[in-house]
């Protein structure tokens, strides 16, 4: 569940970050915790796939994935009751996104899932104190050339951001990476939301923009932890919030996908805290 806020200047924006780059872990008990809460928070994302099928509805997916969070991992799902702003508490366990849904989706027992359909599910468990954010792109039946285009390109876009990380690069290094690769496939990127600190609060700093410039911004220091989730649009990258105070829409309901990992930066790199069994090298 990316960080919402109002609009500010990249500028502006990096100059209030330099002075709170608070996300980090500190020792070695912390690191294996924030391990711990990432690899159960990809272990939903692992399960849930088996259930993602014709017909079934979006409220069907959070009840499996509450009851798999709760009961089987002895989690707390974070985004139940979760409150931002002056929008009312999140009233599911997980954030379910079809389509022209950019983000926060909240399911519904009326959105059953059609053949075509393209789904993000976002989960963020709590174990120990600690947070695991992870998100993943499903398809329902056959989804059009452009659907699985879109998917692709943006889980290639997450890639190309988690490599421009390690010690001594800067925030817009990550950002110039995910746009640069986003606009050359001819999609666009999200600007409203954005990846973000985590550890032990669920949204903190620093703000990780997916679009910037080359070698601008804060230094990225060893043990900091935060969010990459690129939202990426087939159109324009114009988007609108829904009465509902939550949902995250295309202005011009074109479709939308995102991907997220909660990573740690080391001084070669990177390390996925939320990296599936799927994305290991056989």
């Amino acid at each position: 569940m990316p960080r919402s806020g109002a609009l500010y200047t990249i500028n502006g924006l990096l100059l209030e970050q330099a002075k709170k780059m608070v996300a980090r872990v500190e020792t070695e008990d912390e690191i294996a915790k924030m391990r711990a809460a990432g690899q159960l928070a990809a272990s939903v994302l692992e399960m849930i796939g088996d259930h993602v099928a014709v017909g079934v509805t979006t409220d069907q997916l959070n009840t499996i994935c509450h009851n798999f969070i709760v009961d089987d991992l002895q989690c707390v799902p974070a985004p139940l009751n979760y409150t931002n702003g002056s929008a009312p508490p999140f009233p599911k366990s997980i954030c379910t996104s079809v389509n022209h849904v950019v983000c926060h989706g909240i399911p519904s027992e009326k959105k059953a899932l059609k053949s075509g359909d393209i789904l993000n599910i976002d989960v963020t468990v709590i174990k120990d104190g600690f947070h695991g954010d992870t998100s993943k792109m499903f398809a329902v039946g056959k989804p059009s050339v452009l659907a699985e285009r879109l998917i692709r390109v943006t889980q290639e876009c997450l890639y190309r951001g988690i490599e421009a990380v390690r010690a001594g690069a800067t925030l817009g290094d990550i950002g110039h990476a995910i746009q640069t690769h986003a606009e050359e496939n001819n999609f666009s990127v999200v600007r409203e939301f954005c990846g973000h600190g985590i550890g032990r609060t669920f949204h903190d700093e620093p703000q990780i923009l997916h679009y910037g410039r080359a070698n601008t911004g804060p230094k990225l220091e060893e043990g900091m932890t935060f969010t990459i989730e690129p939202m990426i649009n087939a159109g324009k990258r114009n988007v609108k919030i829904l009465p509902d105070q939550w949902t995250v829409v295309t202005k011009d309901h074109k479709l939308s996908a995102q991907w997220e990992h909660t990573i740690m930066v080391t001084s070669r790199g990177a390390e996925i805290f939320t990296r599936r069994g799927e994305e290991r090298p056989s």
